[in-house]
């Protein structure tokens, strides 16, 4: 089975043109210098600084870009804008932010999720401590970086591009600034929640400082900075199961899981740049970044089997539509839940990089790289009820929709009663594959280890009298290695064997008073005035027995992939006129050799039982990616530019396993021959996976004023191919399995059909297109009137179209994960003598977004529209002995947005709903 190969869809690839700006080549090896332009550089001189300097900054690198590009730019030495580098990104036209625990984390840009884009550090694709691609961006401190840049279109040196965007992350260069500087800051933070758990936070800080400085006639340069943070957040939750019909046929709630959580991000950086640079033809840069984060969660609340519950009684329906809107839920045994999850993750990365001028028109750039993300999780649940498989006092729980929709909850016993309440597993859940199992908790202990090495090499040369001004080629080398181990364990009272009711493991176990916390949960915004609060570490290491959780499904879940990946590619940079218009462009092409190999295990069946075996796969490819980007200034400050490339980004690295579960049920022998029927199946990945395509062509209109501010207006469209359908299966023949099974079992099986089964695993079988436009206007006041200096507005909003359908079901369209149609943001601002204000705006319509599901597996969602509003005042000392000093006051969410998914694209079915409440910082930062 773990040599299956997917069936693939292989689009030849377009004759497509697209190309970028000569100084792409080294925004991927060293700093990315722009391209000047031709216009008078003192016309366009703008001397502002904070709020303003940034935003001019980031126009000025949009201008000078031929790539179609948008940036944001610290307003200091160590101050990005907002409060975290996420934040600021997607105030960017066409970004937008997914939030988890209450952060901004993952990035969609022009209608695709995160597993579309990449992201480099200083021009370098980098490791994540995510699942897979997709980079979480808190683990980077955003005090450690000067800009960061969103191309959205690419160029052929541009490597490890993404389909949607490539986000370039990029640090401080010592000797780009004239003089030392020091600068320290310190901020806190406070939740406008109380905390929720008794154990939990409410108050935080930020802590970094920064020194710059130049050495040896200002030819070797240092820049150190270090990070800390201590980051609360609290949580107001509702999950439902799920909704089915009843009887009358009218939508009704299955289940409902509320609870309080209360997060601690921890988090410690440090960053350094040394640079060097002895003589115009020698030029050294070596950073280092190194972070450490560790993030506690507590979560306390009440699991209510409702209708889907065993031998539940309804009665006192109400229905509004056929939804039932309230009704009272009879022998209800609820699982009261004290969690405690703790994230411990370290990421680092190396990068030393060489530039040497050969003569005047011949340069050479070596480049070098490593990262590596090592993540480690201990997710502990434990369960308390009034006793063990529905054996103790059931609960009578009345439920109501409220106008938000949220269910009230209100039970009629006492879940803070030590005489009903013990240590169990309430309805009998527990199972470990053959036998029952006493199930009072359950542990979780994944680890992920990202690794990545890589080495650059490319050859540049000007071209004296011809359009063509420059030429480059280049080869770069890369080998990733993603290892993801998985521990699982049975949590039961003492006093058994193996956590087994066979192996005589008690069915309840007294509350300890050592558990016991100071005072009691309240579930109050639901319905439930308290719950028993117990200190789960406690339970763990005091009162319940571990049992290695050895089931088939969890023994095939470790797995490596590893991918080298050789890029070679080839360029032709122009810069000159055409028709006496200043023209800039280049033509140029990738050629991608990628090996990929997993690493794992597939479930087999021997002699009638399900055994586990180790299992390898691995493939090889070779991609083309021609590209051309073109800009022409048809009138000073007024461009336009084109683009056209073919793109690629390779798949989940889940997707990629070689790992398969392979599954026999006995209740399907003998229902036909559909393999839908087969009491054989298998589901995993697949290692011959190849990278999703995409032919892109963009075009972008830009004019910019001559007193500063900018409007501009772009369209895309993306031609996609061998998209991968996740659910892709095919029929598959078990006959190989027949002889473990028993003579009578097996002639049944073959007399009906039976051993052509499903086997599930992704394939390269989708296509489809996104399209759409954005628009961006930044618009300092001063143009109006001179009046209104200080005054300003950033403001953009996108619309996305797209159409993507699966082989295996052609007649329905996707729902792209992360893709919101409209998306829009705005930014009022006023800055002048010191003193600045600013209000930001930012929308966007429901999206399918990637939430944790059952055992923390990452599922999908729709999740409804959200308007965030956040704001900041703030005051710089310019003169006097407080020169240096500023002071921030900052506040996030201001709407109280919650954080809402619901399912069946019926906005009545919510199935998540988070609320965070507000976050208030204020700062002192002091530069000197």
């Amino acid at each position: 089975m773990h040599k299956f190969h997917g069936s693939i869809l292989r689009a030849a690839l377009m004759a497509s043109v697209s190309l970028s700006v000569a100084s792409i080549a080294s925004a991927q090896t060293a700093d990315a210098p722009v391209a000047t332009n031709q216009a008078d550089e003192a016309d366009q001189a703008i001397v502002v600084t904070g709020i303003r300097a940034s935003l001019a900054s980031a126009a000025k690198m949009k201008r000078d870009s031929v790539l179609i590009v948008d940036s944001i730019t610290a307003e200091d030495v160590g101050k990005l804008p907002d409060v975290s580098i996420a934040d600021s990104l997607a105030r960017l036209p066409g970004v937008t932010a997914q939030r988890l625990e209450g952060r901004d984390q993952r990035l969609s840009i022009r209608g695709l999720g995160p597993d579309f884009s990449t992201t480099l550090l200083n021009g370098r694709e980098q490791v994540t401590v995510g699942d897979n691609r997709g980079v979480e961006y808190d683990q980077y401190p955003s005090e450690f970086f000067q800009n960061v840049n969103v191309y959205k279109s690419t160029d052929a040196s541009l490597i490890a591009a993404g389909i949607s965007g490539t986000v370039d992350l990029r640090m401080l260069r010592p000797l780009d600034k004239n003089d030392r500087i020091i600068a320290v800051s310190l901020r806190g933070q406070m939740n406008g929640m109380n905390k929720l758990n008794p154990d939990g936070e409410r108050y935080g800080y930020r802590a970094s400082a920064t020194y710059v400085d130049q050495y040896a006639d200002d030819t070797l340069g240092l820049a150190i900075g270090f990070a800390a943070s201590q980051t609360p957040s609290q949580n107001e939750r509702f999950n439902a199961w799920g909704y089915p019909t009843d009887a009358s046929g009218n939508l009704i709630i299955g289940g409902a899981k509320p609870y309080v959580q209360s997060n601690l991000l921890k988090r410690y950086g440090a960053v350094g740049t040394l640079e060097w640079q002895p003589s115009d033809n020698f030029h050294s840069t070596f950073d280092v970044l190194y972070s450490h984060f560790e993030e506690e969660q507590r979560l306390r609340g009440i699991e209510f089997p409702l209708v889907w519950g065993a031998n539940v009684g309804v009665s006192d329906v109400t229905v509004d539509n056929g939804f039932v809107t309230g009704a009272t839920f009879s022998n209800v045994y609820g699982v009261q839940r004290n969690d405690y999850n703790k994230r411990t993750a370290d990421t680092i990365s190396l990068g030393w990089n060489n530039q040497f001028s050969l003569n005047d028109a011949l340069r050479l750039n070596v480049d070098a790289s490593w990262s590596r993300a090592k993540r480690t999780d201990f997710l502990l649940e434990t369960y308390s009820g009034t006793g063990y498989l529905r054996s103790g006092v059931p609960d009578s729980v009345r439920v109501d929709r409220q106008s938000n929709g949220l269910f009230k909850i209100v039970p009629t016993i006492d879940y803070t009663n030590t005489g009903i309440i013990s240590l169990t597993d309430p309805n009998g859940w527990g199972y470990n594959g053959t036998t029952a199992v006493v199930q009072a908790g359950f542990l979780n202990r994944p680890k992920f280890i990202d690794d990545m090495r890589s080495l650059r090499m490319n050859l540049n040369g000007d071209i004296e009298g011809s359009l063509f001004s420059n030429w480059e080629i280049g080869g770069n080398y890369s080998r990733r290695k993603k290892t993801s181990a998985f521990t699982s364990f049975f949590l039961c009272p003492t006093g058994g064997t193996d956590c087994t009711v066979a192996g005589g493991t008690p069915g309840s176990a007294p509350v300890p008073s050592e558990a016991l916390l100071g005072s009691n949960v309240s579930l109050g915004y639901l319905g439930v005035p308290a719950m028993l609060t117990l200190n789960p570490l406690y339970l763990y290491d005091n009162v319940l027995d571990a049992v290695y959780d050895n089931r088939p499904q969890s023994l095939v879940r470790d797995n490596f992939v590893k991918e080298d990946v050789f890029t070679g590619y080839a360029k032709m940079t122009m810069d000159g006129e055409l028709g006496g218009k200043p023209l800039k462009g280049a033509f140029g092409v990738q050629v991608i050799h990628s090996r990929q190999r997993s690493v794992g295990t597939i479930s087999s069946f021997s002699n009638g039982v399900v055994t586990v075996v180790p299992a390898s796969g691995k493939a090889s490819y070779t991609d083309f990616l021609p590209s051309a980007q073109i800009s022409v200034e048809l009138e000073p400050g007024f461009f336009v530019k084109l683009g056209a490339a073919q793109a690629m980004v390779r798949p989940r690295l889940d997707q990629e396993r070689v790992n398969q579960e392979f599954s026999f049920d006995p209740s399907k022998i003998g229902l036909g021959s559909d393999p839908m029927n087969s009491p054989f199946s298998s589901n995993g990945g697949n290692t011959n996976l190849r990278p999703y395509q995409s032919t892109n062509i963009d075009l972008s209109v830009e004019r910019y004023f001559r007193n500063g501010g900018y409007v501009s207006l772009s369209g895309y469209f993306k031609n996609l191919t061998d998209f991968v359908d996740p659910n892709n299966s095919i029929a598959y023949d078990f006959s190989s399995l027949l002889p473990a099974l028993p003579v009578d079992v097996r002639n049944e099986i073959i007399a009906n059909g039976g051993a052509i089964g499903l086997l599930k695993a992704p394939a390269n079988n989708g296509r489809g297109t996104i399209m759409g436009v954005e628009g961006t206007a930044s618009l300092p006041f001063k143009l109006f009137s001179e009046s209104l200096d200080g005054f300003g507005l950033f403001a953009s909003g996108s619309y996305t179209h797209s159409e993507v359908k699966y082989g295996s079901n052609p007649t329905d369209t996707v729902t792209l994960p992360g893709l919101s149609k409209w998306v829009a943001s705005g930014t009022a601002y006023f800055e002048r003598n010191g003193f600045q204000a600013r209000v930001s705006y930012r929308y966007r319509s429901s999206f399918l977004g990637e939430v944790a599901g059952l055992s923390a597996a990452p599922t999908f969602r729709t999740a409804k529209a959200e308007g965030i509003l956040d704001a900041q005042i703030g005051y710089e000392f310019q003169s006097g002995p407080l020169t240096g000093l500023s002071i921030l006051l900052q506040g996030k969410n201001l709407t109280d947005q919650p954080f809402v998914t619901y399912q069946n694209d019926d906005p009545r079915q919510v199935i998540d709903y988070q609320r965070y409440g507000r976050d208030y910082y204020l700062g002192l930062t002091y530069k000197f």
